[in-house]
């Protein structure tokens, strides 16, 4: 049988079950696992962690066979690396080539699997590995239950905070109309919010003297955000209406000098309503771009974006910091 792994909470538990499913079947049967890792994986050390991974896989079948080594054997690969993996059709079809290659028809999936990352992959990956014509199945393991800090610690900041924010968003949908019954109907509004979700909105104290210097920069952030997308669109519009469409559309990889996750998702979007760049893939710190044409690359590696983003979040000291190309840390 087939085995995709990924790090998870049940991976060593899904191990145990292949390996007893094995044993109790009674005949010679030989265990592949396999670590399907995107060509993206190339910047960093994703494929050393593969191995690894794989490496611990063979200790925990040589402990869970036990003197059953005749019955049950191991074999080990990363898979899909010489390709861009990104939906559940792609995962499937690596998983398959290599079922295929190896005469096995069987797959069994752990089922806390998520080579993505946070995306849950599970259901429509195993819609597509059967699209293949392959037997599938998901391991019976216990999961481990998530006790995450849903809700937290929480002061008069926060809730007054998430007060005005909600009674401002709610006058905006209003058309700022401060009439009487929009003015209650706001407060009520707002305050319901307020007292059923300050213990779950933020993760942290309220800094408001933080909070207003950052929503100055991100004021500062927009205006210059726009003056990058009318830019683009400007550049765009010359390569589509030049006779030759001198495009030289490209896959650019780095990893970003931005250190949290809002950071982050503020670059990658900001990166997407550029015309010129779209943001394919973001895991942790490292973006995977769709470059239009050789302009846009550049802009983009120039790093202006990324030091106008570390602006906002962490000072104008950390805007000072390097950009891609400076670092070394591309990937085309």
């Amino acid at each position: 049988m087939v085995v995709p792994v990924e790090e998870s909470s049940t991976l060593r538990n899904t191990v145990g079950f292949v390996v007893r499913q094995a044993v109790e079947s009674g005949e010679p049967s030989t265990l592949h696992f396999v670590f399907p890792l995107s060509s993206r994986g190339a910047v960093g050390d994703e494929y050393d962690r593969a191995n690894d991974l794989l490496e611990r896989i063979e200790l925990w079948v040589e402990e869970d066979r036990g003197d059953n080594g005749d019955l049950v054997s191991v074999e080990t690969a990363v898979v899909g690396a010489d390709e861009y993996l990104f939906s559940p059709g792609d995962y499937a079809d690596a998983i398959a080539e290599y079922a295929e290659d190896r005469g096995v028809r069987r797959v069994v999936l752990d089922p806390e699997y998520r080579p993505t990352g946070a995306t849950p992959l599970l259901p429509a990956l195993e819609w597509e590995i059967k699209g293949t014509g392959l037997d599938v199945e998901e391991a019976t393991v216990e999961r481990e239950t998530r006790r995450g800090r849903l809700v937290r610690r929480s002061g008069v900041g926060q809730f007054l905070l998430l007060f005005g924010l909600s009674a401002g968003f709610y006058l905006f949908l209003a058309g700022w109309s401060l009439t009487p019954y929009n003015l209650l109907t706001g407060a009520a509004s707002a305050g319901a919010v307020a007292a059923t979700l300050w213990h779950v909105s933020f993760t942290g104290a309220v800094d408001l003297r933080r909070l207003t210097v950052q929503f100055g920069r991100l004021c500062l952030y927009a205006v210059f955000l726009l003056w990058e997308i009318a830019k683009a669109n400007i550049q765009i519009a010359y390569v589509v209406l030049h006779p030759s469409l001198p495009i030289d559309p490209k896959m650019v990889e780095f990893d970003a000098d931005v250190w949290s996750t809002v950071p982050a998702a503020t670059l990658a979007n900001s990166i997407t309503l550029t015309p010129g760049t779209l943001t394919v893939d973001v895991q942790r710190r490292h973006f995977t771009i769709h470059s239009l044409t050789p302009g846009a690359r550049e802009d983009l590696l120039d790093g202006k974006l990324e030091r106008a983003v570390r602006f906002v979040f962490y000072g104008r000291s950390a805007a000072r910091r390097p950009s891609p190309s400076e670092r070394e840390e591309v990937e085309e």
